[in-house]
């Protein structure tokens, strides 16, 4: 995701796949992770296990045949007191006209529902085979065949998640239609609801499979979740659960993120650059959730008016990001392109070099 380093908002807006407050491009905390190459090959944090080999987890499959309101059935337009064998005097029923198009709305929802539960097409050289161990046995209290095709979806969900999420999420729906019960598939369907940006449906399935499996690693996701939605305060309370102080490091690392960037919504920058001081910053690590520390911390110093020190916080972040998880560098050719000149109320103002 190129260059989303500006936004302090929540994960697509300018966070990249992980929980939110600085912006990296593309980099993301999963919590384990939900696609290729993250931490192993985990589906979400829990098992340590992905979907497609590499991981995936909206709310869906939704019932079919959900009905709308029925039609009155008591004969028509009462009205006037009108005689019930008015009704059959002549003409159409009363009833009739809204009994189609009850059936018209009846017959569209099975249509959406029938497609969410089909998902979209698989890729034959898919054989769900591909699947980490440990999800494949998550899977096998459902039958063989059934068993197969939840897992197929899972794994193109994963191959899929970073370039084309909301595909990966019609995947994890169908996963979801058939095997709504296991948390794995509830994991998947809340990291693909996720990378989506359906922040809504990826909490309430992070909410299921925290339910499912007492896991914890959600917590720093669900937070995010929360500051997209627009409920920094959450999002607070959520960090401060003390659960958090039992996650592994780098989970730690990104709810420190979703912290400071839920200061920052409250307008609160003081509290957010203590915040993100009080981590491991200087850590000798060039692991990514140092990055993303490194460059949450250099953005709210740039929102602070604290531009010399964002810029020394900058390069210290390009210098480890090799793998280009942040704009970092971009950042630092815009801000060190800007000169400071007086102007004539002694007042400093930045202009073009």
């Amino acid at each position: 995701m190129a260059n989303e380093g500006r936004s302090q908002g929540p994960r697509r807006g300018g966070q990249g796949r992980g929980p939110s407050s600085g912006g990296s491009r593309g980099a993301g905390n999963r919590s384990g992770g939900t696609g290729g190459g993250r931490s192993g090959s985990g589906t979400g944090s829990s098992s340590g296990s992905g979907t497609g080999g590499s991981g995936s987890g909206r709310q869906g499959g939704g019932s079919a045949g959900s009905r709308g309101d029925r039609p009155d059935f008591r004969g028509g337009d009462r009205r006037g007191g009108g005689d019930k064998r008015s009704s059959d005097r002549g003409g159409t029923k009363p009833w009739s006209r809204p009994r189609r198009e009850d059936d018209r709305r009846d017959q569209e929802s099975r249509s959406v529902d029938q497609a969410r539960y089909d998902g979209p097409p698989l890729d034959e050289a898919i054989t769900g085979r591909e699947l980490d161990r440990n999800v494949r046995q998550q899977l096998r209290g459902l039958p063989e065949k059934l068993a197969a095709r939840v897992a197929r979806h899972l794994v193109a969900a994963g191959q899929l998640i970073d370039t084309d999420p909301q595909t990966a999420y019609q995947h994890t729906l169908a996963a979801r239609a058939r095997a709504a019960r296991i948390a794995v598939v509830r994991e998947a369907c809340g990291e693909a609801a996720y990378a989506a940006g359906e922040f809504a449906e990826a909490l309430s399935e992070f909410r299921a499979a925290k339910r499912m499996n007492g896991v914890n690693d959600y917590l720093p996701l669900m937070a995010d979740c929360e500051r997209a939605l627009g409920r920094p305060d959450k999002a607070l309370a959520l960090a401060k659960s003390p659960a958090v102080a039992n996650l592994a490091q780098e989970q730690q690392a990104e709810m420190t993120i979703v912290e400071a960037g839920a200061r920052r919504d409250l307008g609160e920058l003081d509290a957010a650059l203590r915040t993100l001081e009080n981590a491991p910053l200087r850590s000798r690590t060039r692991a990514p959730w140092v990055v993303r520390l490194r460059y949450a911390y250099a953005d709210t110093l740039l929102a602070a008016g604290r531009e010399e020190e964002a810029v020394v916080w900058f390069h210290r972040t390009a210098g480890i990001d090799g793998e280009g998880i942040t704009d970092a560098a971009e950042r630092l050719g815009e801000i060190e392109g800007l000169v400071v000149t007086d102007t004539t109320d002694g007042e400093h103002e930045l202009s073009e070099d």
